[in-house]
């Protein structure tokens, strides 16, 4: 599959660099044309990894990651464009940092507000990147929450979220339930301080 990841940090590397590994052609985006970090990446990552701005990055995905910083996600998926995002599935990952208090709607919903033709799905914010694609980092099984209005695009996601390791994952419904893992960021932030890492998750026991 052809897939577009929008972001040059820590989450973009590893989620493209997951989808390499998994087979997967892989375009990283990011604001200008010729960037050295997408173009680095590209060129780390072998025949199947590419480069380009969020534009042709939203336009060669089937399906397109938002790893963009929360506040700038907005931008950055504007800088995509309508057009190229219509009747995509749109996986958000990003959180705003430092969380803001006076939001009363999530990151999540916003994106499918403007953008009403792209099916969004929220998941994979309430962990760390390393986590994100190897589950298997920690020791005993933990819970991954999918939230999404679509949910053809949900299943789509939840198979791919499967090739990276995770099993349980749990579907909290559709895209105004970001608002709750979006708000777990303050909890998250909380234990990292006090563990000292980040390797760290929760587990829904049923």
């Amino acid at each position: 599959m052809k897939i577009g990841v929008l972001g040059t940090g820590m989450v973009g590397h590893a989620i493209a660099s997951k989808l390499i590994a998994l087979g997967h052609e892989v375009m990283m985006g990011s604001r200008t044309a010729n960037n050295p970090k997408t173009e680095a990446w590209a060129s780390n990552a072998g025949t199947g990894g590419h480069s380009g701005t969020f534009a042709d990055t939203a336009a060669f995905g089937e399906m397109v990651f938002n790893c963009t910083n929360g506040s700038a996600s907005m931008a950055a998926l504007n800088a995509a464009g309508h057009e190229r995002l219509n009747g995509k599935i749109v996986i958000d990952l990003a959180n705003v940092l430092p969380p803001d208090e006076r939001r009363s709607e999530s990151l999540g919903e916003q994106i499918q507000k403007a953008f009403p033709l792209a099916k969004v799905v929220k998941t994979l914010n309430t962990i760390n990147c390393d986590l994100m694609v190897d589950p298997h980092r920690l020791s005993a099984s933990h819970t991954l929450f999918l939230s999404g209005s679509d949910d053809g695009a949900k299943k789509a996601v939840r198979g791919l979220l499967e090739s990276f390791g995770w099993s349980d994952i749990l579907d909290l419904g559709d895209i105004s339930t970001a608002r709750a893992t979006e708000d777990y960021l303050r909890l998250w932030l909380a234990a990292w301080r006090v563990l000292g890492t980040p390797a760290f998750n929760v587990k829904v026991v049923r």
